[in-house]
């Protein structure tokens, strides 16, 4: 396994066990508040740092391993072609760019404030990342076990995710900031290729 692949693989348990130990105190200074959430209560709201923090955190142990899956599964074959230092860049780009697409549709839905946690907008960068990087390489389902193309996994699993956000089908579920994930991992990537092409 790569080094920051690795690295992050550690923060995030390290963040999972924190919040075990240490809730509701973690969540409330750390997971992602909507802009207008001290609104509702004078003891949670907005602070910057959540943009990077939430995503260390996770709403449950089946919500971590999935992501961490995903991370293992994805990361050091990218971290490979991008190198360490751009590879830790891009996840974090897609990190920040997911908590953006999520306080701007929680701004839209004048919704009641809502935490945000989970590596999940990282993981759809890499997601996306993958795809084009790799597009040919074989990815299995896990339910049903159904392999794919890397590059139509991708598509589909993003089309999935603008239908369920639009839908709002599967309520609690961040599909806005999955899909701002995979967007600013995109716009990475092209500004990179224009700058300096990875062959």
């Amino acid at each position: 396994m790569t080094p920051v692949t690795q690295a992050l693989l550690i923060a995030n348990v390290a963040g999972f066990l924190l919040q075990m130990i240490a809730d509701p105190v973690m969540t409330t200074w750390f997971a992602l508040w909507p802009l207008n959430a001290s609104a509702y209560s004078s003891e949670i709201s907005f602070q910057p740092w959540q943009l990077i923090t939430y995503g260390f955190l996770h709403g449950g142990l089946t919500h971590l391993l999935f992501n961490m899956l995903a991370l293992y599964m994805f990361g050091s074959d990218l971290e490979r072609v991008f190198g360490p230092r751009r590879f830790a860049t891009y996840y974090f780009v897609c990190v920040l760019s997911a908590g953006l697409a999520q306080l701007a549709m929680s701004m839209l839905g004048n919704l009641p404030p809502i935490p945000t946690v989970g590596a999940s907008g990282g993981v759809f960068g890499l997601l996306l990342a993958f795809g084009l990087y790799f597009p040919r390489r074989m990815v299995m389902l896990i339910f049903p076990p159904i392999p794919m193309p890397a590059w139509l996994f991708v598509t589909l699993y993003g089309a999935l995710e603008l239908f369920l956000g639009v839908t709002g089908t599967q309520q609690g579920v961040a599909h806005f900031a999955h899909l701002g994930g995979m967007l600013g991992g995109y716009l990475t990537i092209r500004a990179w290729r224009l700058r300096s092409p990875l062959r």
